[in-house]
């Protein structure tokens, strides 16, 4: 228990004015943190406190419960102190965008996306923001709360891909069995 304590109590005292509020519900440690340079705070936490691993980002939505609507929720942890923190985030719905943290730990690429895909919040200077689960005309984000249930999307033409490693390799696997069936006939 001292050493959760004394983890927030480094942490609060390092980013100052940037750190909400810490919190140590169930036993685990939480930080609401601003989104106004989140990317130098998140690089201070790698730095100074040694976590070095980005284990998970997604989005909370709030709708008509609280505002700001939204949470970014960062998981990262110390492996050489094999200490975890929980980061949370407030985003409003007007404006709902915060830094990319690619530059940081590159493993964020695919979990930003997916929350840009899936609740529409914006990262900003990200290498490559598109859609990773649903298709590039899917419209809008069906996890936010006020997503209609029973919207009807746009059908899409089915479409080939060339040149991907699973398709030369289940090309030439159906070749070799048209060749070996061809034979046997």
């Amino acid at each position: 228990m001292a050493e959760t304590e004394s983890q927030l109590a480094a942490v609060q005292a390092k980013l100052g004015a940037k750190v909400i509020e810490t919190l140590h519900p169930q036993g685990d440690d939480v930080v609401l943190l601003d989104r106004g340079g989140l990317r130098e705070s998140f690089r201070l936490l790698k730095q100074d406190f040694d976590f070095d691993f980005l284990s998970d980002i997604t989005a909370v939505d709030y709708w008509q419960e609280r505002e700001p609507r939204f949470e970014v929720v960062y998981q990262i942890f110390s492996r050489a102190r094999r200490a975890r923190l929980r980061i949370r985030v407030p985003v409003p719905e007007n404006d709902p965008a915060v830094e990319s943290l690619v530059p940081l730990w590159r493993g964020a690429s695919f979990l930003e996306r997916e929350v840009w895909d899936l609740f529409g919040i914006r990262f900003i200077d990200h290498p490559d923001l598109r859609r990773v689960l649903l298709y590039d005309e899917f419209v809008g984000h069906p996890l936010r709360k006020d997503y209609p249930v029973n919207l009807t999307q746009p059908r899409v033409p089915e479409r080939t891909v060339n040149g991907t490693f699973v398709d030369e390799r289940s090309r030439n696997k159906l070749l070799r069995l048209k060749k070996s069936l061809g034979s046997k006939l």
